[in-house]
């Protein structure tokens, strides 16, 4: 390498970087998958709040469940379902710390709406975040709490219906009158103009922990081509197409701003 080379490279200014909160383990997501932009985010999150030596994560069930290797922070694997519970339990003994779920529609929507129904309704200082790509990714694609009408599952090879399967399950607007949450919100990483709202909504959930203002939780529309037998780009389509009118953009409770209910509105 030149001489002039040399003097190029130590002119250079990194303005891009892998979050401290994030390990050098390789993510093994499908090509396409939108967990690894969630982490990133939630890594920026952590740096930014100068929170990572306190923080704990609680890895669910599903593709979910290697959260507990790709953060670098204190970790905890819960049952199918439990991580709220695993949390409440961990932040009762440890108010100190800042305690997140990492978990995906089929562990949170499906086995586990009981355990982070409960957890809010108790205003647990706890943070959610909750993956919504409408199928149970790790398990062969099975229909989801969350799979649309109409969606080709392993399950459902005809589509969803009413009557086999019930409705959709919008977390969000199931939640929006629980007086324990304090932070309230959906997102999605679908496009370059979304991520920047949705690491947003990150950071004031995990703002209102610190603040001890009671449960806060971000679902984030996510994709999975390899379930929904798309193509990566594909994928982010459907999710703007098909996804988001059935699950909204929308900031649904913001105790941390004062604005109440629907303090940012629609997207």
């Amino acid at each position: 390498m030149s001489e002039t080379t040399h003097i190029q490279l130590d002119n250079l200014q990194v303005i891009y970087k892998k979050p401290d909160a994030l390990t050098d383990t390789p993510m093994r997501y499908c090509p396409g998958c939108t967990h690894g932009i969630a982490h990133r985010l939630v890594a920026e999150v952590i740096d930014e709040l100068g929170i990572k030596h306190r923080t704990i994560t609680i890895a669910s069930v599903g593709c979910s469940v290697y959260a507990y290797e790709y953060f670098d922070t204190d970790a905890i694997q819960a049952a199918h379902g439990r991580a709220p519970a695993v949390a409440t339990g961990i932040k009762r003994v440890r108010p100190d710390n800042i305690v997140f779920t990492y978990q995906g529609d089929g562990d949170l929507a499906a086995i586990g709406l009981a355990e982070v129904l409960h957890a809010a309704s108790r205003a647990e200082n706890i943070t959610v975040i909750f993956i919504n790509n409408a199928v149970f990714g790790m398990t062969q694609g099975q229909m989801a709490p969350t799979t649309l009408l109409g969606q080709k599952t392993t399950t459902t090879p005809t589509g969803r219906s009413v009557e086999r399967g019930g409705h959709p399950i919008n977390i969000c607007e199931m939640m929006t009158c629980i007086p324990g949450v304090a932070y309230l919100a959906r997102e999605t990483m679908a496009a370059p103009k979304y991520v920047n709202r949705a690491k947003r909504s990150i950071k004031r959930a995990f703002e209102a922990q610190i603040r001890g203002l009671g449960f806060s939780l971000v679902e984030l529309v996510s994709s999975c081509p390899t379930w929904w037998g798309l193509r990566p780009l594909e994928a982010l389509k459907h999710i703007e197409e098909k996804m988001l009118p059935q699950y909204p953009l929308k900031v649904f409770v913001d105790k941390v701003s004062g604005a109440g209910e629907g303090g940012e509105g629609n997207a």
